[in-house]
């Protein structure tokens, strides 16, 4: 029979612990397991600083619950670890009455079956995400306030040290720029918007996503050629499937600064790419938790 490792033991011990006192994490309630997780500790703005863990900590789990991939019992995890519908302050034990009530189940039952497999899938949630992490071949270069004008000197080496990071910043903005979209759809279709703002926003998205694209390809060209352009497309988040010609079609429509009204009409007329990309978001649909005996 199969077990788990120690690692996912420990991470499970963790969040078991971390659940007494709920969220927010605060530094006497974050467990080192949790605060070692390499996608804590590269969220980290000062990974030594366990102050700084702490709340990339916190930020990480309430982004986990607030996607938390089981339809069902998503309200009840959030009850659990004190997001809404819980409120500030209240015990484990109120907020597991809470928790029970939104899962449809008795509290002791709650209690001795469904609340430990929550538990599980929070730390499966985290592992995997720090597994992301582990693979991911690029991480955002973190900033520092700057209070003194730093002027490049006249000099070949110091001019191309410059364009690399110029460049590596454009790169990023572009994919934060297309994260920042893609959850707006996201949000949007939870939200069940009008059909057409939805509509109008995964169009922006498509153009940042492929102006993020038309980054990454001059960015690896030119600096990384061993970086793989749709492994770095894809920390923007999700998107709907697109064929490789059609991913370059939406990059050459961006490329040279186009802006959104300069994208459009460059793909105007081409409808199947346009369904593609628009029906994709409309037609998916949150997955049902596939390990779903929970109760």
């Amino acid at each position: 029979m199969p077990t788990k490792s120690p690692v996912e033991d420990e991470v499970v011990a963790a969040i078991g612990r971390l659940l007494r006192r709920g969220l927010p994490v605060t530094p006497a309630t974050a467990d080192p397991v949790l605060l070692d997780l390499r996608g804590i500790v590269a969220r980290a703005v000062d990974p030594a600083d366990e102050a700084s863990r702490t709340a990339a900590l916190d930020g990480t789990l309430r982004g986990l619950l607030a996607r938390f991939p089981d339809t069902r019992y998503a309200p009840a995890a959030r009850a659990l670890f004190g997001l809404p519908p819980a409120e500030p302050g209240q015990n484990l034990t109120v907020r597991r009455d809470l928790a029970a009530e939104q899962a449809g189940h008795e509290v002791h039952h709650f209690r001795k079956r469904v609340e430990p497999r929550l538990i599980e899938k929070v730390a499966w949630e985290l592992l995997a995400d720090a597994d992301r992490f582990t693979r991911s071949p690029m991480i955002a270069p973190r900033l520092a306030p700057v209070t003194e004008r730093q002027p490049v000197q006249p000099d070949p080496f110091a001019w191309e040290v410059a364009e690399h990071e110029e460049q590596l910043s454009r790169l990023w903005s572009a994919i934060y720029a297309a994260r920042a979209e893609l959850l707006a759809v996201e949000r949007l279709i939870s939200l069940r918007a009008d059909r057409i703002d939805v509509l109008h926003t995964a169009v922006t998205a498509a153009w940042r996503w492929a102006v993020a694209r038309a980054e990454a390809i001059g960015y690896t060209t030119a600096f990384a050629p061993d970086l793989d352009v749709d492994e770095l497309v894809a920390l923007a988040g999700w998107t709907p499937p697109l064929t490789e010609a059609q991913a370059s079609r939406l990059a050459e429509a961006a490329g040279g600064g186009a802006s959104r009204e300069q994208f459009v009409h460059s793909l105007h007329g081409e409808t199947g790419l346009g369904n593609a990309w628009t029906e994709g978001f409309m037609a998916r649909t949150p997955s049902p938790e596939k390990n779903g005996q929970l109760s």
